[in-house]
Order: structure tokens, then C-alpha cells, then sequence
């Protein structure tokens, strides 16, 4: 979980100091190609993973990487998950900026439930969401009979349960407490 957070503080980082400057469509594009070259490249990904590389070489090999395909920005950043040891992240901060950002103005979002719910109660979850966010939103919805109930709804990597199960877990929690 903390992981989780970490990819989506630092994607919302680059997002926010790179949208300005490059715009949203680039930071998207530049980032899916980049986690590209790394699965393509895996010594490349390994050489910026590893922890007995000097830092002064990797910041030499990123702006031989930057140099030819991505922008000044995008140099920036990898630097700073460089120097901030987050490097080994930049997988799922990719992946977080592909879910989240990819959409442009929207955002995708999953509800989850136990059984098909009405188109009408579909849509008013989906107002509700669009003015909650203030994105517009790209709701798919996802059958799931563990749930036992209720729903569930999946913005990026924000969970908001409303499921029975996940009312007992938390009922289980406060009983274990006390």
C-alpha cells in the first residue's frame, strides 16, 4: 500500500511540474515510452536500479537518453527519483501517470458490484463521481460476487469501499481493538 502511495506522489509530482511546461499529452507519452525503452533495454533499467552505480553516472547516462527522444523535464525528474532512491518506482509511477493522466480530461474509473445495477443508479454514481473529481469520468463496471454486497469504485489507486465485505473487515477491525 505505501508503495502505492509513493508511485502517485512522485507521478503527480512529475505531472504537475511537467504539464505546464510540456503539456499533458507529452508527459503521458514520453512516460509510456519511456517505461517501453526500459522493458526493451533491461540493462539500462538495471544500471539505474543499481545501488553500486555512482550517481554521477547515471545522471551521464539519462542525459545521453534524454538527449536523443524525451524533454528537459522528463531528464529532471529521473534525476530526482535518482536522487531521492526512488528509481526502482519509476515502473509504477509509469504506470500510475498511463492510468490516471492517459484519459486527458477524464479519468477512468472502475464500480465494482455484486450484481448488474440499473442504468439510472449508474448514472447518478457517475454524476456524483464527476462533481466529487471535477474530471469528467470513463466509468467501466466490473461484476465481483466477493464483494457480498454493495459497491466498490476504483479511482486510480483510491479505493472507495461500500461493500458489506468491506464494512465486516472494518467492523473486525474495531472489534479487535477493543
Amino acid at each position: 500500500m505505501r508503495d502505492n502511495i509513493t508511485a502517485k506522489r512522485y507521478a503527480d509530482a512529475f505531472v504537475e511540474f511537467a504539464g505546464p511546461r510540456i503539456g499533458m499529452e507529452r508527459c503521458v507519452a514520453e512516460i509510456k515510452s519511456l517505461k517501453w525503452l526500459l522493458r526493451e533495454n533491461p540493462q539500462l533499467e538495471r544500471i539505474l536500479k543499481a545501488p553500486d552505480v555512482p550517481a554521477s553516472e547515471k545522471f551521464r547516462l539519462i542525459d545521453k537518453v534524454c538527449a536523443v527522444q524525451y524533454s528537459k523535464e522528463l531528464c529532471v525528474f529521473l534525476k530526482h527519483l535518482i536522487t531521492k532512491w526512488r528509481i526502482a518506482r519509476i515502473s509504477d509511477i509509469a504506470d500510475y501517470i498511463r492510468e490516471v493522466y492517459s484519459q486527458g480530461e477524464s479519468v477512468a474509473v472502475t464500480l465494482r458490484t455484486t450484481f448488474p445495477l440499473e442504468l439510472v443508479l449508474i448514472e447518478r454514481v457517475k454524476e456524483r463521481l464527476q462533481k466529487k473529481i471535477g474530471r469528467s469520468v470513463n466509468l467501466y463496471l466490473e461484476l465481483d460476487p466477493d464483494l457480498l454486497g454493495g459497491i466498490q469504485i476504483l479511482v486510480g489507486n483510491t479505493i472507495i469501499d461500500g461493500s458489506v465485505r468491506g464494512k465486516l473487515q472494518e467492523l473486525k477491525k474495531q472489534l479487535l481493538k477493543t
